[in-house]
């Protein structure tokens, strides 16, 4: 799946165009071992090489004297498949001013113009649907069939949002002797900063609208998941989306978001990750008195009643849970079950747990890959084993890939007390915890005693 390098940094496949240069600065390439991307014009730095990857780069501001960097590791396998630059916060400064001048045309631009661009977008967007899968898969370690969803989801997220572009219309207001009217004005710019547990479709969230109304984007994907970011804003350029309107800036959340948060020309921020996270940039931009828009944590509950047919809701629980190895905000992992039937549930989603596929994401039969990173395997396993010491508590593991890669096993937990930890906080891996309820009342207070929005 590699290819050639043009001259000037992009790498030819089947007979595609070489995407063209764009903008002042140097460029430079890396390589992704087994995937091929081309070229973007987001950040100064050349990439450092491993395999070809997309070349970067921002405005020339002269050389740098130890420009940080952030390795991107495959969860399945532990390995180092590309290196990134990590954004300093003159580098944010910059896209800012990029961004802001090429926002005023685009404000400007027919509202009509700006719809059949967007939709040009989700054209070729769908025209690499499997690669960005495939790349998702090696970045994320989600399984492929996960992975080409939220490929899907980026297209659709295009489509529907070009649609929008025409409908923003303000308000006329009858008034004695007039009309009173209103019309809706771009923001800006806007900051969109975006987790690691659906890289693609939260990113698109906060990018396609953003950009139907007339605004340019300064997206900020996680430290471990900047390359399909990378490669959106590659597949911008080929559809035509004006250079600066839509930059990556990969980097570290407390250089890269907080300079992001902090800057006057940008209007908004669009934050998905955790609540702490998320507290600290809605002060931050109190302070500022800057829109945002958050979406947090959580710790759903399934409700599973005696009357219920219990075999069929423990035959469907795991995806519940289990889904992106249970890295998701809305996650079931609390799992509430009528006492009289408890016992016949746990009998039934036991197996059923077992009986999923956890292994190579690239595998067509996988429905469970790795987890992110060994420091999130590791905050699941501490929170599992805190809740495994109290008395009467039984663990039902079930299996996972030994050896290299962030692996971690299906796991339920029964027995443990409702205010338990692992019971209470967003674990974000593959575990549920199983709690007795004895009316419907007791369901609903189990079921609302969290501090989470989700």
């Amino acid at each position: 799946m590699g290819g050639q390098p043009d001259r000037q940094g992009g790498v030819r496949r089947g007979g595609r165009r070489p995407l063209p240069e764009h903008g002042p600065g140097r460029t430079g390439r890396v390589r992704l071992r087994g995937d091929r991307l081309g070229a973007a014009p987001l950040l100064r730095t050349p990439l450092i090489p491993r395999t070809p990857l997309p070349t970067t780069r921002f405005p020339d501001r002269g050389p740098y004297v130890s420009q940080p960097t952030l390795d991107v590791l495959n969860p399945a396998t532990a390995e180092v498949i590309a290196t990134v630059p990590a954004a300093s916060a003159a580098d944010v400064d910059a896209a800012v001013v990029r961004a802001a001048a090429a926002q005023r045309s685009w404000a400007a631009a027919a509202p009509a113009d700006r719809a059949r661009l967007l939709r040009r977008f989700a054209v070729v967007v769908d025209e690499h649907i499997e690669e960005l899968a495939r790349l998702e898969v090696r970045e994320a370690g989600h399984t492929i069939g996960n992975a080409r969803w939220e490929a899907g989801n980026v297209r659709d997220l295009l489509d529907y949002s070009a649609g929008g572009a025409e409908r923003l219309l303000g308000r006329q207001i009858p008034v004695a002797g007039g009309i009173d009217f209103t019309v809706l004005e771009p923001l800006g710019v806007v900051g969109v900063i975006a987790p690691w547990n659906f890289p693609m479709p939260i990113a698109a969230w906060g990018l396609a609208p953003a950009l139907a109304a007339g605004n340019a984007v300064l997206l900020k994907p996680a430290e471990t998941t900047p390359l399909t970011a990378l490669r959106l804003a590659e597949l911008a350029l080929e559809a035509g989306v004006p250079e600066g309107l839509f930059q990556v800036l990969p980097g570290e959340g407390p250089v890269a978001g907080s300079a992001l948060v902090e800057h006057p020309g940008v209007a908004k921020i669009v934050f998905t990750g955790s609540t702490r996270t998320g507290k600290h940039i809605m002060t931050r931009c109190a302070e500022r008195v800057k829109r945002l828009t958050l979406e947090l944590g959580g710790k759903s509950p399934n409700v599973v009643f005696a009357d219920a047919d219990v075999e069929a809701a423990a035959a469907s629980a795991p995806t519940s849970f289990l889904d992106n190895a249970g890295q998701d905000c809305c996650a079931r992992t609390r799992i509430l079950v009528e006492r009289s039937v408890y016992d016949r549930f746990l009998d039934a989603l036991v197996p059923a747990v077992s009986a999923v596929v956890v292994g190579d994401p690239a595998d067509e039969r996988t429905q469970m890959g790795p987890l992110i990173s060994a420091v999130q395997r590791d905050r699941v396993r501490g929170l599992v084993d805190g809740g495994r010491e109290a008395d009467g508590v039984r663990a039902m593991l079930g299996k996972a890939p030994e050896g290299p890669g962030f692996w971690y096993p299906p796991t339920v937990l029964a027995g443990v007390a409702p205010d338990a930890p692992v019971a209470v906080e967003e674990v974000f891996g593959p575990v549920a915890v199983v709690l007795p309820f004895e009316d419907e009342a007791d369901a609903l207070r189990l079921a609302n005693a969290t501090d989470y929005g989700l």
